[in-house]
């Protein structure tokens, strides 16, 4: 049966939201006509705009229920979705595609909104006016109407599959056709920093919205600098929260993707960084502002750029402009010519209002000085502008070709074919120059400061930062000049805020060190990108002197490690052993071998051969079915150092219906670093084995010991009576095979049923032996065997360590920590204001 009635609510509601928030828009309107709020107005506004926010939880909870119901008669449901799809990642599902996440972006802009009516007090009218032209216009790209069969408007996420598939067969025969199953959620995604991850880069990309809108309101009002103060609080949250949201996506791109690095410089990564930057720089300006008015058309520039930035970076992964330039860009689902309407409306209604009372903003006061607060700030602020704008250019590359395009010309600029290096170059010396600036510019502490007294406050901070970058340098041979100006400023960036903190911590005054412990964590970032990039370490060296393979790349034999399953192999000062492959399943708490599970009809279910047990405690016996992620299988590597210790990675390759097949790392977490580990290569899980032509004959008695394949075996007994298929079977043979920390067993069987002789062998993959029994002979009582072998199981992996890598990490919440320390006092100098 096909659920309509769902669909048709949830398409209802979303028409709902999207006309409430057109009216709603036009009431505020009409509120703040003439500068002169119209109670009666406001009023309807607010109550249209509770109306859009409940049919927006009426459009969530409909798809929701879709998704979570497994309704597959719905494209978004089958496209994104899956019955063994475990619960906690149902929510991943509702933002993979392109509907969702503009659905949860609306969300987010809902309840800033509801945030807004409550807080703007005198600035609501002409902000939320703003807000809720922006909201209907978000709308629109999930409203799925389409005008005479030609004109598009949107993409409902309560298409049918049928509506959708109009081509496919299966509907001309049976149009009520409901698939049993959906494609699912992209393995790579489900991961717990997509069911976090998302929803927080969405919430920095509403909060963009506040600070855009309050200038505007700014301008409307002639206002020109009052907006500055209830818009900054707004403005560092946004960058705090935006600026998580980016390093989450790095570190979720650190563990599950095998380039083996955070950070690739990809034209989305860099869609989204290029706001953040310009975002900072934005705040600045508005702390100068607010303490000195100076700057202030450069503040309104900047808060335009960085919403402007937010829907241009929206147009290039949304539009399929990108094509193959980035493994992150969705697809273009017809939406790509009402995205840049959006773009260039709003950017529009910006210039005009900016042109429009452009000579009436007050001026700068006067001229700056060098030995000025307001000169480090508005060199702080240009240098992230221009980092912004060298990464904008190569990645609007793509745009370029297109406008040429049109005009029926050809372009061939392409982005720069190694992006890391690329992109490094230039942003090194940005990252310099951010770290010389935010450590010079606290010694002026809001105040003019002259040369001589500037000299003597940086002094201590200066040789400090000598003192312990010289050590630093001897101690871990930087030799890289670029590296050792890197080091340098970042510990003049450290120290200089650090003595900024304790001279507030000594008159009891922490509560405005946000932006000081801010600083700190940005140049521990930098000193946590340069120590785990520049001096990462590939470990898996090829020491044998042989090629694995002629076709592979120069690294790939040279830097890649060759483990031949339960055969110890040594890497450095660690010796790692291959124990096998593993699987996955929801329903128990470690990793399974694949060894002891069969395959079903269905890929995710798999019945175990053997009793499955967990921390003490069986939850499943042999014989019983269970649910697994069959797209992942993990390879487990055992490591041991040389006083013994063990510890245990399993790096995985994922059967990625969209990508291939790809390697995912595992790493081991140290307070002085990280082993970054992954697979690069297995046997072709598809081939057959291949065993030796020649078995070779093992004629033995119970209790003897031979050889296969270089290990130790015993033929411990051979017993009756076992059934086997519904056979009888008169003879299995119970053979154990001894490694050096367990044994092998192998049970070949000889059955003889109405005069009719049926083999049965054993094999054991890890160790590459394939035992038959061939024969036996009572008067003698020997056993005769057939051994055949192959090679063993292998895979080829690599090892990196990531040197302080934790630097970064700790750097990144502690910029966090400064933004929101630096909020919650902006907002309570706001307050004040307010009452």
């Amino acid at each position: 049966m096909i659920h309509t009635f769902i669909g048709d609510l949830g398409h209802f509601f979303v028409v709902l939201s999207f006309v409430s928030a057109m009216v709603s828009a036009y009431a505020y309107f009409k509120t703040s006509a003439a500068n002169i709020e119209n109670p009666s107005w406001k009023k309807f506004a607010r109550i249209a705009f509770f109306v859009h926010s409940a049919a927006v939880l009426g459009i969530i909870s409909s798809l929701f229920t879709i998704i979570y119901q497994h309704y597959y008669e719905y494209h978004y449901a089958w496209s994104h979705s899956s019955n063994n799809l475990p619960s906690h990642y149902m929510i991943s599902c509702f933002w993979e595609g392109q509907e969702g996440s503009f659905l949860l972006w609306i969300f987010w802009h809902v309840c800033l909104g509801l945030i807004l009516i409550k807080t703007a007090k005198i600035w609501e009218a002409n902000v939320m006016l703003i807000f809720t032209l922006v909201q209907a216009f978000l709308n629109s790209m999930i409203l799925g109407i389409v005008f005479f069969d030609t004109f598009k408007v949107g993409s409902s996420p309560f298409m049918l599959l049928k509506d959708v598939m109009t081509n496919a067969p299966i509907f001309s025969m049976n149009p009520n056709f409901i698939p049993e199953d959906g494609t699912g959620l992209n393995p790579l995604l489900q991961n717990y920093w997509m069911v976090i991850h998302p929803p927080t880069l969405f919430l920095g990309f509403a909060l963009t919205l506040i600070p855009f809108a309050y200038c505007l309101a700014g301008l409307r009002k002639k206002e020109y600098k009052s907006w500055i103060k209830p818009a900054l609080p707004w403005a560092t949250f946004g960058a705090m929260v935006l600026g998580i949201g980016i390093m989450m996506g790095a570190y979720w791109a650190y563990e599950t993707l095998n380039f083996g690095g955070y950070w690739n410089w990809d034209p989305v990564e860099n869609a989204v960084y290029v706001p953040w930057l310009v975002l900072v720089a934005s705040i600045h300006v508005m702390i100068s502002v607010q303490k000195s008015n100076t700057a202030l058309k450069s503040a309104m520039v900047l808060n335009i750029a960085t919403f402007v930035l937010i829907l241009y970076s929206t147009f290039l992964t949304r539009s399929g402009i990108l094509g193959e330039a980035s493994v992150h860009s969705f697809t273009d689902l017809g939406l790509s010519g009402q995205l840049l309407i959006y773009l260039l409306v709003f950017t529009g209604i910006a210039i005009f209002y900016l042109v429009k009372h452009w000579k009436n903003i007050p001026p700068d006061p006067k001229e700056i000085s060098v030995y000025s607060r307001e000169f480090w700030i508005f060199m702080g602020a240009t240098t992230l502008c221009l980092s912004a704008f060298q990464v904008l250019v190569p990645t609007s590359l793509p745009v370029f070709n297109a406008i040429v395009a049109v005009f029926g010309e050809k372009s061939n600029l392409a982005p720069p074919s190694d992006q890391v290096e690329f992109y490094t170059k230039f942003q090194l010396w940005f990252g310099v120059l951010v770290a010389v600036l935010s450590g010079t510019g606290q010694f002026f502490w809001w105040k003019r400061i002259d040369k001589e007294n500037l000299i003597k406050a940086m002094s201590v901070p200066l040789s400090l930062t000598l003192l312990l970058s010289a050590v630093l340098i001897m101690v871990f041979s930087v030799s890289n000049w670029k590296f050792i100006i890197l080091l340098t400023v970042g510990i003049y960036s450290i120290i200089s805020n650090i003595f900024v903190v304790a001279k507030l911590l000594k008159i009891k005054n922490l509560r405005i060190s946000g932006g000081a412990v801010a600083h700190i964590g940005i140049a521990m970032m930098l000193l946590g990108i340069l120590a785990s990039s520049g001096y990462s370490k590939v470990v898996s060296l090829n020491s044998t002197g042989l090629l694995y393979n002629r076709e592979f790349s120069d690294d790939m034999n040279k830097e890649n490690l060759l483990l031949f399953r339960g055969k110890p192999q040594k890497m450095g000062n660690l010796t790692l052993t291959y124990k096998g492959t593993r699987m996955e399943s929801v329903e128990v708490p470690t990793y399974l071998d694949q060894e002891n599970l069969q395959n079903t009809a269905i890929p995710f279910r798999m019945v175990t051969t053997k009793d499955v047990n967990a921390n003490g405690k069986t939850y499943f016996t042999k014989g019983d079915t269970l649910t697994v992620f069959h797209e992942n299988t993990y390879y487990e590597i055992e490591y041991q150092n040389e006083e013994g210790k063990k510890f245990t990675l399993f790096p995985r390759i994922q059967n990625n219906a969209q990508m291939g097949f790809v390697p995912s790392p595992d790493i081991s977490h140290y307070l002085a670093g990280d082993l970054y580990t992954h697979v690069t290569n297995i046997p072709d899980p598809e081939a057959k084995t291949e065993w030796k032509e020649e078995p070779q004959k093992q004629v033995l008695h119970i209790r003897d010991t031979f050889y296969i394949n270089d290990y130790v075996a015993i033929l411990d007994d051979v017993k009756r009576g076992q059934e086997i298929d519904g056979e009888d079977v008169n003879i299995f043979a119970q053979i154990r095979i001894l490694d050096r920390e367990r044994y092998y067993e192998l049970k070949p069987a000889y059955l003889i049923k109405e005069n009719l002789v049926r083999k049965i062998s054993d094999e054991n993959k890890e160790l590459g032996v394939k035992m038959t029994f061939e024969s036996l002979d009572p008067a003698t009582k020997t056993f005769t065997f057939a051994v055949a072998t192959t090679q063993r199981d292998w895979i080829i992996m690599k090892a990196i360590e990531k040197p302080l890598i934790n630097i970064l990490w700790i750097g990144t919440i502690l910029m966090g920590i400064g933004f929101a320390m630096a909020t919650f006092r902006h907002y309570a100098e706001n307050k004040q204001v307010l009452k």
